[in-house]
C-alpha cells in the first residue's frame, strides 16, 4: 500500500480529485485529498489575510495529525510552490514530491514572478477591477484557459471554481532549498492542451535530471482522465517508467 496526498492547485478544493482517490483507493492505496484554507468546501476561511504560509501550514497539520510517512506528495498547478516550504519542515514524512502540471519556484520567488508577464498584468488587472484589491475572481473563462472541453465536466467544474486569495500569487515563498533538493522529484506535463505558462518548467526538470512523464490532457488532467493521471501516479509510486 502507498500513501498520497494530493493537493488541488488554485481555484480548486479536494473535491478535484475525488475520481483519482476513489481510483486509488480501490487498489488498496491510502489517499488524502486536503482542501486549502479559502478554496472549495472551506471557501468560508476565503479573506485578505491568507497566505501562502497558511496553505504549507494546511499541509503540514495534516502529515502530522495523521502521522503520515513514506508519502507521495501530489501538487497540481499553484500548489507546486509550495513544495519547498513544506519539505523544509517535513522531509522526513515525504517519499516524492509529484509536480503535476505544476509551477516551480526558488526560494524568495512568488507565484506571479513566475508566470509570464503578461498573465501576471492580467491578474493584476482583474484583482484591481474585479476582485476588491485582495482576490482573483474565478469564472467559466478559467475553463477555457485549462483545456476543459467536454459539456458536462464544465458544467460540473465551473460552479466549483473559488475565488483566490492574491496574496497567494504575490508573496515570496522563502525556504532552504536543501530538503527539497535532497528528495526525489517528478515533473508531470500535460500536452492536450499544454498550458504555455508551464512549458519552462517541464524543460527545466529535465535538464535538472528529474523524471518526467506526459499526460495528454489538459490542465485538470485529473478530472478529464481520472483513470490515466491515477495510472500514471501509482507508476510513480512504484518507481518504474511507462
Amino acid at each position: 500500500m502507498t500513501t498520497f496526498v494530493l493537493v488541488h492547485g488554485a481555484m480548486h478544493g479536494g473535491w478535484c480529485w475525488r475520481g483519482v482517490q476513489r481510483r486509488l483507493a480501490q487498489r488498496g492505496h491510502d489517499v488524502y485529498r486536503p482542501t486549502l484554507t479559502g478554496q472549495g468546501d472551506r471557501r468560508s476561511g476565503l479573506s485578505p489575510d491568507l497566505s501562502v504560509e497558511t496553505h504549507v501550514t494546511d499541509l503540514e497539520d495534516l502529515l502530522w495529525f495523521e502521522d503520515l510517512v513514506d508519502v507521495h506528495l501530489v501538487l497540481h498547478s499553484y500548489a507546486g510552490i509550495l513544495a519547498g516550504a513544506l519539505a523544509e519542515r517535513a522531509e522526513e514524512r515525504l517519499a516524492s514530491v509529484v509536480y503535476l502540471g505544476a509551477f516551480v519556484t526558488e526560494p524568495g520567488q512568488s507565484l506571479l514572478d513566475v508566470e509570464p508577464s503578461e498573465v501576471a498584468e492580467r491578474y493584476r488587472r482583474q484583482v484591481a477591477e474585479e476582485g476588491d484589491g485582495w482576490f482573483l475572481p474565478s469564472s467559466d473563462a478559467f475553463l477555457e484557459q485549462w483545456g476543459i472541453e467536454d459539456a458536462a465536466l464544465r458544467a460540473w467544474v465551473g460552479p466549483r471554481l473559488t475565488d483566490f486569495p492574491f496574496r497567494c500569487q504575490i508573496e515570496p515563498i522563502e525556504f532552504d532549498p536543501g530538503p527539497l533538493g535532497r528528495l526525489r522529484k517528478v515533473y508531470v506535463a500535460h500536452t492536450d492542451p499544454p498550458l504555455p505558462s508551464l512549458g519552462r518548467f517541464a524543460d527545466a526538470a529535465r535538464a535538472a535530471g528529474w523524471e518526467t512523464h506526459e499526460l495528454p490532457y489538459g490542465h485538470d488532467m485529473m478530472l478529464a482522465a481520472p483513470e490515466a493521471t491515477a495510472d500514471l501516479l501509482e507508476t510513480i509510486a512504484f518507481g518504474t517508467s511507462c
